[in-house]
């Protein structure tokens, strides 16, 4: 059963069996806009053998290729923070939407994979192409991750309670004590329920603690945050008591080079990581572009290989994309096979024709001659769901 996530793509024998003559049979009376032909090139169909290995080796590079796609939409979704109408903005196929590529627009590109090479080439080429994809994203994810993350090591700093946090943004200057070679100055973070307690007695926490020097610099919903001033041999003395009393001494000595160089760092990293942000986008918006493209191209060469293998030459075959309606996905199905049934004795001579053309070496193939199919050819592309 097809997924009723998917795009549909369909091959059958030409017989001239025109796409109205099917509508007509679709749910909702033929009046789904979801059915678009489906030009198929002629390709060079090569020897059964080399058609055999290459229905084999062509899932493996679809689940590939599928997998890149779905990292570069998850790499969108996560820079956009999963808003859908923003999504809708980028994930689009030549600055359109999917559907509008796949049901109106979609045709080989010749210019990129010309048909006059063998198919196994041009499942190389495309193969190369989607492989650079996944490598590009992945260096630059790698490096965009790098730097969000420095970004987000320094804004932490500027986060959390006053016991905890940066005191660059909020100690000054003149807070301090400074070239003194006796007396420093030591900030204590007090928690709120302390203030009154600190208050009383931290002049006598430790001897030498200058009286009355103690002023509240800031204060949030845990701490208030006090300098109070002390001849440096009490220091130990002084931080002691303080643990004891817990109270948090924060370790730090004010420098005018320190508190310029954190705010630089964290204007630099803010500043690399948003640049680095806006080229992953653009990036995995164009790469999501191209693989989809190289994605749908290798689905098409898997449609006319199975096509070849399943109603031989010669190589004239029709091929449509349906989209299903969500609700009626299980009737869409029935209504092809039915409108379909008459290939079913053709497909059946076809298997039994590659089997008794393989002769002693079909057995290597048993597994993908007997697999189970309908009458006719289906593939499918997922849907991005936003």
């Amino acid at each position: 059963m097809p997924s009723d996530q998917s795009t549909w793509l369909i091959a059958v024998p030409a017989d001239g069996d025109s796409l109205s003559s099917l509508q007509a049979k679709l749910p909702n009376g033929g009046k789904s806009p979801n059915l678009a032909p489906l030009p198929l090139p002629q390709f060079k169909t090569g020897t059964l053998e080399s058609l055999v290995s290459l229905s084999e080796e062509l899932p493996k590079y679809d689940a590939s290729f599928t997998a890149t796609v779905a990292k570069s939409v998850d790499t969108l979704r996560n820079l956009l923070n999963n808003d859908p109408a923003k999504l809708a903005q980028h994930i689009q196929v030549n600055e359109e939407p999917v559907d509008t590529y796949l049901l109106h627009h979609w045709h080989w590109n010749d210019g990129r994979y010309g048909t006059q090479r063998p198919i196994k080439d041009m499942v190389d080429v495309l193969n190369k192409e989607m492989s650079s994809i996944d490598n590009v994203m992945k260096v630059k994810l790698n490096t965009y991750n790098l730097a969000k993350g420095q970004l987000v090591q320094l804004q932490r700093k500027k986060t959390g309670n006053l016991s905890v946090r940066s005191l660059a943004d909020v100690v000054h200057r003149d807070n301090f004590v400074l070239d003194s070679e006796f007396l420093e100055t030591v900030l204590v973070a007090v928690p709120r329920n302390l203030v009154k307690d600190w208050t009383a007695k931290y002049e006598r926490l430790a001897p030498l603690v200058v009286p009355r020097s103690a002023t509240q610099l800031a204060a949030d919903d845990e701490y208030a945050l006090f300098a109070v001033v002390l001849f440096k041999k009490s220091h130990d003395a002084f931080a002691h008591q303080c643990r004891e009393s817990r109270y948090v001494v924060r370790d730090f000595a004010y420098s005018d080079a320190l508190l310029e160089r954190q705010r630089e760092e964290l204007a630099s990293a803010d500043s690399a990581e948003k640049e680095l942000w806006t080229e992953l986008l653009r990036l995995a918006r164009t790469n999501f572009s191209e693989a989809f493209q190289i994605l749908v191209h290798l689905k098409v060469l898997r449609l006319f290989v199975e096509s070849v293998l399943r109603y031989g030459l010669p190589a004239s075959y029709s091929a449509f994309f349906v989209k299903p309606e969500p609700k009626a996905t299980k009737r869409t199905l029935s209504a092809l096979q039915t409108h379909f049934a008459r290939l079913g004795r053709r497909a059946s001579n076809a298997k039994t024709n590659a089997k008794t053309d393989g002769g002693e070496g079909a057995g290597e193939y048993q597994a993908l001659l007997e697999q189970e199919y309908f009458d006719f050819v289906l593939f499918e592309v997922p849907w991005i769901v936003f």
